[in-house]
């Protein structure tokens, strides 16, 4: 009922007990608890022609809170969304080492912070979702340079719970970014979609008739290190790697373009340096999107053939701008299960941006396991 009120905005006794199914004494006393639990209010009254007006109820954005974090190899993020799913405050902090006790003490202290600052009571927080990235138990991935050290054999998930006291959900950047953008993004009337993450590495979010694909293990979507040809004119640092292929993420992921900035003696390890960059068309960074839109052209390829998505949406750890050039510069090819008549949506589309884009999605993670837990989840 609290998913389908938040879609309409507000609604009656009535309207919840068609959607429901549930019978009007049924929807009555749900909305009573509700109430009680501060979590709606009331919205105003609908005429009805003869009798009483009909009292309207909707959410209450202030009735409960979740919290986000996202924890990267060299800082951590934590962001507080409200009910409705808006940005209360955010915070990101440098991270010295990235062993389980010290991010879990770390992310206790700016829990803490955040509570005091904002004065949100801590009895109104829903949960937590702790975003990291995967994958989450051994592979032969294990020792790439977007995995973290010293996590593939720990319980996170209870590590966590104890150390912030709360319910927490965790799961890698790319596949909260993707409950992100389904939460307030641009899919969020749509059932399956794939979501192109740019992190540490460059992850994958696949949602399938409204439910994460996460594979046998739950490492689904390691797009980061599916082999792409490495671009001709590119960076002459890549010529040596043997048989002209090589991981997506060593192309297209942020972690490769500030390497590739530093090499020019360029400052790239913020959002305003690299809008300014992108503003300036400085020669690099120019580089660095040539490249990266022929390799992502190919894993866009891959990806709508592997699962047939209704689209394909760009986001994370980039500004806008470079968001932008990136979805308008894409190739898409006429050999595809994407290319057909009568689309809903663009088949490559801009998803939410910035370096907080995972840490609102850990956020979303349990707003979503909220209003709608057979979905998503």
């Amino acid at each position: 009922m609290l998913g389908q009120i938040r879609r309409a905005g507000k609604m009656g006794r009535a309207e919840m007990a068609r959607a429901s199914g549930l019978s009007v004494q049924a929807v009555s006393n749900i909305i009573a608890s509700l109430e009680d639990e501060g979590m709606l209010i009331e919205a105003g009254q609908r005429s009805r022609g003869r009798g009483l007006p009909a009292p309207q109820y909707a959410l209450n954005p202030d009735g409960g809170y979740a919290l986000g974090f996202e924890v990267r190899l060299h800082s951590t993020s934590i962001t507080l969304l409200n009910l409705m799913g808006e940005l209360r405050c955010s915070e990101r902090q440098p991270l010295l080492d990235t062993d389980p006790e010290t991010v879990s003490r770390q992310l206790r202290h700016q829990m803490s912070r955040m509570l005091e600052d904002t004065g949100v009571d801590a009895r109104l927080l829903l949960g937590a979702g702790v975003v990291m990235p995967g994958p989450f138990t051994p592979t032969g991935l294990a020792n790439t340079a977007s995995v973290l050290p010293h996590w593939q054999d720990i319980d996170a998930e209870n590590l966590f719970a104890s150390a912030l006291s709360m319910p927490v959900l965790v799961e890698n950047d790319a596949n909260a970014a993707a409950v992100g953008e389904h939460i307030s993004g641009c899919t969020n009337m749509l059932s399956n979609y794939a979501f192109i993450y740019f992190g540490t590495g460059v992850g994958l979010g696949i949602v399938h008739q409204g439910r994460l694909f996460r594979g046998g293990s739950g490492n689904a979507g390691e797009l980061g290190h599916i082999l792409v040809p490495v671009p001709d004119a590119g960076d002459t640092s890549l010529a040596g790697l043997s048989s002209r292929m090589t991981p997506l993420e060593n192309i297209a992921s942020r972690d490769t373009l500030q390497q590739r900035l530093a090499r020019a003696g360029l400052d790239g390890h913020t959002d305003d340096e690299l809008e300014a960059l992108a503003a300036a068309d400085n020669p690099v960074l120019q580089q660095w999107l040539h490249d990266a839109s022929i390799s992502l052209s190919h894993a866009v390829h891959v990806v709508e053939n592997l699962f047939d998505p209704d689209t394909v949406v760009l986001g994370g750890a980039l500004p806008d701008s470079l968001l932008e050039r990136l979805v308008q510069s894409i190739s898409l090819a006429e050999h595809s299960t994407a290319q057909r008549k009568n689309r809903p949506v663009p088949r490559v589309m801009q998803g939410h941006s910035g370096e907080l884009s995972a840490a609102r999605g850990g956020a979303a993670l349990v707003i979503n396991s909220l209003f709608t837990p057979q979905t998503l989840s």
